[in-house]
């Protein structure tokens, strides 16, 4: 599990040097921020997948503040904030102002998404409390799911770990009895 963030995750130099994030200064030197142990894992998923679904310009700047201020994963709840990208958005979001309207027992209007600034102001005006619910129970869901996942992962790798050092331990003496 491990040694899979290490491949999948970008490196603590780009990171730190990248230009946004400078800001944040001497916040970014907190060794938290970059270990890969199971809290901190964790931690960077939720955080992560729960920016992902708000909809916020600054996602990225979001999710890094909360990862400064939780001492979680950096590098991974900034990059999980880009499942919703321009190609994911739409449909997303889409979902997520269905998932509000039927909370809030609202009748679903219909949509037709452009990116233009008086789509902007003059249809979000009128959809913004489900859309803003359903982003916030998908995120929350989601952040909850992949905590979950990952402290599941990392629990089932570590008992396994333990098994094979125990079997390894095992021949060993049986060998020396021999």
């Amino acid at each position: 599990m491990k040694n899979f963030f290490k491949r999948s995750l970008p490196p603590v130099s780009q990171i730190k040097s990248h230009p946004k994030l400078q800001f944040f200064g001497k916040l970014l030197h907190d060794p938290n921020l970059w270990h890969l142990n199971r809290r901190s894992l964790t931690g960077g998923m939720a955080v992560g997948l729960f920016m992902a679904f708000i909809p916020l310009p600054v996602q990225m700047l979001s999710a890094a503040a909360l990862a400064i201020w939780f001492r979680v994963n950096l590098p991974l709840s900034i990059s999980l904030v880009w499942i919703t990208n321009p190609i994911t958005i739409p449909p997303i979001f889409y979902f997520a102002y269905k998932l509000g309207t039927v909370l809030l027992g609202m009748p679903i209007q219909k949509i037709d998404f452009s990116l233009s600034q008086e789509w902007f102001f003059g249809t979000l005006g009128n959809i913004w409390q489900p859309l803003l619910l359903g982003c916030f129970i998908l995120g929350t869901v989601s952040a909850l799911t992949g905590y979950l996942l990952v402290h599941f992962l990392w629990r089932l790798q570590v008992t396994r770990l333990w098994r094979d050092r125990r079997e390894k331990r095992r021949k060993k003496f049986w060998l020396k009895r021999k």
